[in-house]
């Protein structure tokens, strides 16, 4: 609260009092603007919890009236706490949301309100909020005492398109995180185990959330194929002005929590029978080579090259998983932008380099905004069938 606004809430609280018959009486001979002062200084530093307000020789009953006409005064400049969100819904409507996920939910509605938001992070709230709007069975009743609980006015409509898309099953998977490597600069790799088994299929991307950054979630691709011990491998670059990335790389350790959302499709879908040329720049790799180890399993005689494309042999992060990745139908060619190098390894960028080792495959790319960008255009020109072109262009990416 501004002192200005502190202010006003004194003022409010004291012509309340004023009012009330019985309280009143105890207010003659009482010095206004000193009461005033006081109660403006406690609610300046006070933590946040029930305001104190000074006894005037009020009974029990009395003075417990009094703070509640303070507390209903400060409500609108207070921003309610997870547990009042919770207690506020729960009191209404019994057991409409588990407790468990009230923080969750708390911090994702107050995100999709805020106006500073970006766009992908938006894609992905509402991802898990359609799925949880479906998964809580929320009604047009329910959603105005959410809003209620939560002081601010949500865009239920954008949550109801997207629980049409959303499907049934959690609206999200809490998961630990058993490994934190540090690939390269500003890259790291995690290795996750779900407490239940995430079902997705490669390719697809799964909003990620640090509780560290409550409320931002960010698209990440498995760079897996499901396992039988259910861990799932995040590639993650630190990006100016990420916060969940920047945390992701720098500050998540071995033990801590996060969660993922619902699977979504990209457009990176394997597709059956097809040889197939695989352009990979920076973290793009992760869902091109869950789609290598999907293959794996059954080659079926199919061709694949890889193109993997990074600025200097310094950047390319997953050199030694790439190195592991040996088969008879996979070529590996690694292209740096800003080195010359020898071979295997070519010079140049990874689309231009991929393009002069296509023949008649189908053409998977997945990188940076800066890569993907025109990208399908550059292949149709260069001869590529549309209906041969897979880019993760079904969900926005940064």
């Amino acid at each position: 609260m501004t002192e200005a606004q502190m202010r006003e809430a004194v003022a409010r609280w004291l012509s309340l009092v004023a009012a009330d018959a019985e309280l009143s009486a105890y207010l003659i001979g009482v010095d206004w603007d000193r009461l005033k002062a006081h109660l403006a200084r406690s609610l300046a530093s006070g933590t946040g919890g029930e305001p104190e307000v000074p006894c005037l020789g009020w009974s029990e009953g009395q003075h417990r009236r009094a703070v509640d006409y303070l507390t209903g005064v400060l409500r609108p400049y207070r921003k309610p706490s997870v547990a009042d969100f919770w207690e506020f819904v729960e009191d209404r409507y019994r057991g409409l949301l588990p407790e468990q996920a009230a923080p969750l939910l708390y911090a994702a509605l107050h995100q999709l309100t805020s106006e500073d938001d970006d766009r992908p992070n938006r894609w992905a709230l509402l991802a898990v909020l359609g799925r949880a709007y479906r998964r809580y069975g929320l009604r047009p009743d329910h959603t105005a005492v959410i809003d209620d609980a939560l002081q601010v006015r949500v865009p239920w409509e954008k949550v109801e398109r997207a629980a049409v898309r959303a499907g049934d099953g959690p609206a999200w998977w809490p998961v630990e995180v058993l490994d934190h490597d540090l690939a390269a600069d500003g890259v790291a790799v995690l290795t996750v185990r779900p407490w239940r088994r995430l079902l997705y299929q490669p390719g697809q991307a799964v909003p990620v959330c640090t509780p560290r950054r409550p409320g931002r979630w960010r698209w990440y691709c498995p760079a897996n194929t499901p396992r039988p011990d259910g861990t799932v491998e995040l590639h993650v670059r630190a990006v100016s002005g990420g916060v969940v990335s920047t945390s992701l790389v720098h500050e998540v350790r071995p033990g801590e929590l996060l969660y993922l959302g619902p699977p979504t499709d990209t457009g990176l879908n394997l597709v059956d029978g097809q040889d197939l040329l695989l352009v990979a720049g920076g973290t793009g790799l992760a869902p091109l080579r869950a789609l290598i180890e999907q293959i794996a399993a059954n080659p079926a005689g199919r061709r694949v090259t890889l193109i993997v494309g990074a600025r200097s042999i310094e950047v390319l992060y997953d050199a030694v998983t790439l190195d592991k990745l040996r088969h008879d139908w996979l070529t590996i060619v690694p292209t740096f932008s800003h080195d010359q190098v020898d071979e295997p390894g070519e010079w140049g960028d990874a689309l231009t380099v991929a393009l002069k080792h296509r023949r008649d495959q189908a053409v998977y790319v997945c990188g940076p905004p800066a890569m993907l960008a025109g990208s399908r255009l550059r292949l149709l020109t260069a001869g590529v069938p549309a209906d041969r072109i897979h880019l993760p262009d079904r969900i926005p990416w940064r």
